[in-house]
């Protein structure tokens, strides 16, 4: 699964990278974004454009906004038929904003976090889904989920799932109008010999701990 990720560059950096603009009323940086939070996306609705949706998704026949607690990831060997994804794989789908995520390795008793990023640490995005729910009381509540996949090399000392990681080339393709069925190959591990893994401080375990300190590498350990 990808329960945290970071999105600490400059939003100049972020809009010349995706060529978008960025409400700097909503912009900020997020060293530690976790479930439930108010983060930037680019849908395919909105291309040009960061949209901002809370991380776990309300599909749009949900009675009740707290399923999306349990929608914060969908794997992708089945959103094609799964209820809760099936149509936003077809309609909905987003790039989420991003240059590194934290996974746990379980070890006994312990978890011990890592902190994952493309080898030079720039930017790059997840396959997403969003959706838009309208609540009992009118409010209208954007959400998504990111989509995981089968661990790469890198991560399988470290996880047995990993968020589905996009190249620039295929970022384009993802929120395209391309039917699903002939995109469903971009949902791959992502080449292990471009990423990199470090151990990072247990203070990552908290998200109310969101500075740069939660990033520091605990111990000198790369796969």
């Amino acid at each position: 699964m990808c329960g945290r990720f970071s999105i600490t560059k400059e939003k100049d950096v972020i809009e010349e990278r995706f060529e978008i603009h960025i409400d700097p009323a909503m912009f900020t940086k997020n060293y530690n974004a976790a479930p439930s939070q108010i983060l930037p996306v680019i849908t395919n609705s909105e291309p040009k454009l960061a949209s901002f949706h809370k991380w776990g998704l309300i599909p749009h026949w949900a009675k009740d906004e707290t399923i999306g607690n349990k929608l914060i990831n969908a794997r992708g060997e089945t959103i094609a038929e799964k209820p809760s994804f099936r149509d936003a794989a077809e309609k909905r789908r987003c790039l989420v904003i991003t240059d590194g995520f934290y996974e746990w390795q379980r070890s006994g008793g312990e978890k011990q976090p890592y902190r994952i990023t493309l080898a030079d640490e720039s930017l790059f995005t997840f396959a997403g889904l969003w959706e838009s729910w309208k609540a009992e009381d009118g409010r209208d509540i954007r959400t998504f989920t990111i989509i995981t996949t089968e661990p790469n090399g890198l991560m399988k000392p470290i996880h047995n799932r990993m968020p589905v990681m996009l190249t620039p080339e295929n970022e384009k393709v993802w929120i395209s109008d391309d039917p699903l069925e002939q995109i469903l190959h971009l949902l791959q591990p992502y080449d292990e010999k471009e990423m990199n893994a470090y151990p990072v401080t247990k203070k990552v375990n908290s998200p109310k701990n969101n500075d740069r300190s939660v990033m520091e590498s605990d111990q000198q350990l790369l796969f």
